[in-house]
């Protein structure tokens, strides 16, 4: 038995067996640093970047000293994202499958109140959401929090970024001073230390490395000219043709621009940022997700809480001025044990963040000229692919129809000619399902939708 063994851990045999049909085969350095830390009650500060684990450390801690038999708050989860809050959901439960009866219940905005608030009359174990809307719970005392054993702020450098300070702290006054406090973050600004200072008790501090393996992704840096930086893209994307990739952007009003200007170019790209309705931004994950576009243009924080699996390529269109944000971006693709591309665009006046990033990785960055990769398209190459391989329709039912994927699935290929493997992702919402379809059968799969039933009833169905 090795240390990096679940079963070296002192848990019952219902979660073990739980977490090794989960296919948690060994664990990774975050969870193997810090989840004995956690299982003894102490207070812990982690430096831990997305896709490492951390979920389920802290899933795995809070789960392990939950008493299922009291129906009230025992742990808190405050994320700064909807999404990322709906990810540290499912991973919970199904952690939590080992211990029957678990209620867990997700808190954020962009939903109505009303049902959160039925939800909570019936005291739910664990509550996971975001600051606002949890804040607007604790005010209207729909959500009690006197009987939270363990708080985790997770991603707690995004929720600083995005302002939620105060209502944080607002938030931890109204937990008891005897809880356990776990605080991650991908990056290290100093609002987390002090942060720390404030809300925890003598924290171990634990730092996982966050530089990316060379071996595993190809870092290139290019140098341009300010009016240069939209032809080098698009240069970078038909060169590449990469079947997924997020740009990078520093600003909400530039991915708007970028977006629609790559669109005019001829190439599929959609934004993602703040001041897009929630809906909307529902659309823009889902679509990206099961690779009905190929490009998204994005903020970092945006971007948080976006775990994409095989992400082949990042480009910054623009170099963060933090290091360590720079490092967080690129770590988003090479995962698991695959190879992943990432590429910045940076001008003369860039030049001290090139300096900063390659003091911060310990060695020189790689540097190239776009001109290079001009000439090599003038052989013959087939183009960046304009017309995604997968096409998403929109149903008109959800959860709250008791509408499941299965249920879909089921629509499309029973009693049709339709194979299953030209069925691609599908993602249900409380009122709306999407499913990727092979883009050859999309107007197939529309027709038997459109004219047949999903589980007996008739839904409106659309293409996205």
């Amino acid at each position: 038995m090795t240390d990096t063994d679940f079963k070296t851990l002192p848990l019952t045999p219902e979660m073990l067996a739980n977490i090794q049909s989960l296919d948690y085969q060994q664990m990774t350095p975050i969870q193997q640093h810090s989840l004995p830390v956690i299982l003894e009650g102490k207070d812990l500060l982690a430096q831990a970047k997305s896709g490492s684990g951390k979920t389920a450390a802290f899933a795995i801690g809070l789960l392990h000293k939950l008493d299922v038999r009291l129906y009230q708050v025992q742990a808190l989860v405050l994320c700064p994202t909807r999404e990322l809050a709906d990810q540290v959901s499912t991973e919970i439960r199904r952690l939590a499958r080992a211990i029957p009866n678990t209620k867990i219940t997700t808190l954020c905005g962009g939903k109505p109140i009303a049902p959160q608030v039925a939800a909570l009359a019936h005291q739910p174990h664990i509550v996971v959401g975001t600051p606002g809307r949890i804040l607007a719970h604790l005010h209207k005392q729909s959500l009690q929090l006197k009987h939270v054993n363990t708080l985790v702020l997770d991603e707690a450098d995004r929720m600083l970024d995005m302002g939620f300070t105060d209502e944080i702290m607002q938030i931890i006054d109204e937990t008891p001073r005897t809880r356990q406090t776990l605080l991650f973050s991908a990056t290290y600004p100093d609002g987390i230390q002090s942060i720390s200072r404030t809300v925890q008790k003598r924290p171990i501090e634990i730092r996982i490395e966050s530089v990316h393996d060379d071996q595993k992704i190809k870092q290139v840096f290019y140098q341009v000219r300010e009016a240069e930086r939209m032809r080098a893209l698009v240069t970078l994307l038909q060169h590449y043709r990469p079947e997924s990739c997020i740009v990078f952007c520093n600003t909400k009003l530039q991915c708007q621009q970028l977006s629609d200007e790559l669109k005019k170019q001829g190439i599929g790209a959609l934004a993602l940022h703040g001041d897009l309705e929630q809906k909307d931004r529902d659309q823009v994950l889902v679509r990206f997700a099961n690779r009905s576009s190929p490009v998204l243009i994005a903020t970092d924080v945006a971007a948080r809480g976006i775990d994409i699996k095989d992400l082949h390529a990042v480009i910054n269109y623009e170099l963060s001025p933090d290091p360590e944000v720079h490092i967080h971006r690129i770590g988003r693709t090479g995962r698991a044990d695959k190879e992943g591309l990432a590429f910045s665009l940076y001008t003369e006046s860039d030049e001290p963040r090139v300096r900063a990033i390659e003091d911060y990785i310990g060695h020189p960055v790689t540097l190239d000229s776009v001109a290079g990769l001009v000439a090599e398209q003038n052989t013959p190459r087939p183009k960046f692919k304009t017309d995604p391989a997968m096409v998403t329709l929109t149903i008109s039912g959800g959860r709250k129809d008791k509408v499941r994927a299965g249920d879909i699935l089921g629509a499309l290929t029973s009693s049709t000619d339709l194979p299953a493997s030209k069925i691609g992702k599908i993602d249900i919402f409380d009122k709306y399902a999407y499913v990727a379809v092979d883009a050859a059968v999309a107007r197939q799969a529309l027709k038997i939708l459109t004219e047949g039933k999903i589980k007996g009833r008739k839904f409106r169905v659309t293409k996205l």
